[in-house]
């Protein structure tokens, strides 16, 4: 790997610290030729800190390491992506990143269509008097119990299956989309999340 230390004229190169698994980005720091060395040796993440003017490897005080998975360069050769497995909160004022954002798994649009249905089953849990949203769909699904959700599930299942055996990619990928979408429903029915079955689907692998 060639990696530009000298570009910058202090011998070191910004790394981007990134968990293997949600990829969430935990932390920036500094390595120099030395730090990149002994963190390719160890499997450690080893910066160098330009308070300490030393290496400095994190978790050595507090126990909270960064495990090794991966190193990647830039096109220009001056910054890492370093892809790790945390142990423990990465920022010092023990967060599970610099940003303090908790790293879970983000699933883009999914998590956010997550959110929102989250949102509808509180909403489902107040007086329908009361509810801002008196004509939701979702709601609806919650009023009526689980039965109604599973079956739901079901029916959708069952019509994406005929029109898997058809030729019509746009009623395939809508009833698709519905299976799907009725499966969060579901899963948050239940008190779970995708992050769930990802967690089974990871340990099966």
């Amino acid at each position: 790997m060639n990696i530009d230390f000298n570009k910058n004229g202090d011998g070191l190169v910004p790394a981007i610290i990134q968990d293997a698994s949600t990829k969430n980005v935990l932390m920036l720091g500094y390595m120099n030729e030395e730090a990149f060395l002994k963190t390719s040796e160890t499997k450690k993440v080893t910066f160098f800190s330009r308070t300490k003017n030393r290496l400095w490897t994190k978790g050595e005080e507090s126990g909270n390491f960064l495990h090794l998975v991966a190193i990647k360069n830039d096109c220009d050769n001056d910054t890492l992506l370093i892809s790790v497995n945390p142990e423990g909160p990465t920022c010092h004022k023990g967060t599970d990143t610099c940003w303090a954002e908790e790293n879970e798994p983000n699933f883009g649009f999914l998590s956010q269509l997550e959110g929102i249905i989250a949102k509808r089953k509180r909403m489902s849990e107040v007086e329908p008097e009361l509810r801002e949203d008196k004509s939701s769909y979702v709601v609806s699904l919650f009023d009526e119990g689980i039965n109604k959700i599973a079956q739901k599930v079901g029916e959708e299942a069952v019509e994406t299956v005929i029109e898997a055996k058809d030729d019509n990619e746009e009623l395939f990928l809508n009833e698709s989309a519905d299976l799907l979408f009725h499966y969060l429903i579901l899963l948050k029915a239940k008190g779970y999340s995708l992050k769930d079955v990802v967690k089974v689907l990871e340990e099966r692998h």
